[in-house]
């Protein structure tokens, strides 16, 4: 089973994962992205170890998982803090005032606006990878 494991980088500077899609509880913490998913590996890793130690079934939802790691808008643009934000908004028909809204993480962002921003990011990564010097 494929499920989010949910990148957001902290008041403090350093980031989390977590798992909002599943009930079992399965965090990583770390100054780094890397980091953090190091650490969120080795809790799998421990959890896994738990169930088979005790001799419990592992949950069906922890049954060949596998994780999707994603930001969110807020912690995306914080960490990649480079981007400029009033621009890339412009790059992605977003107003530049909601879109500084967007990065500070207390306003709502609709699915619509948020595929708006994947595709602007994975538009501007094509246009990167092309680039010859």
């Amino acid at each position: 089973m494929k499920t989010t494991a949910l990148i957001e980088k902290g008041k403090d500077g350093t980031f989390g994962i977590f798992t909002p899609d599943i009930n079992s509880t399965i965090i990583g913490e770390g100054n780094t992205v890397a980091e953090a998913k190091a650490d969120f590996e080795n809790s799998v890793r421990e959890i896994m170890q738990f169930y088979k130690e005790d001799g419990k079934e592992l949950p069906e939802e922890l049954k060949n998982i596998e994780f999707e790691y994603k930001f969110d808008i807020s912690s995306l643009f914080n960490y990649y803090d480079w981007i400029n934000t009033s621009k890339f908004a412009m790059n992605a028909g977003i107003n530049s005032s909601l879109m500084r809204q967007y990065k500070t993480g207390k306003v709502y962002i609709s699915d619509t606006q948020t595929r708006r921003i994947e595709d602007t990011l994975h538009r501007l990564g094509k246009e990167l990878t092309a680039v010859k010097l």
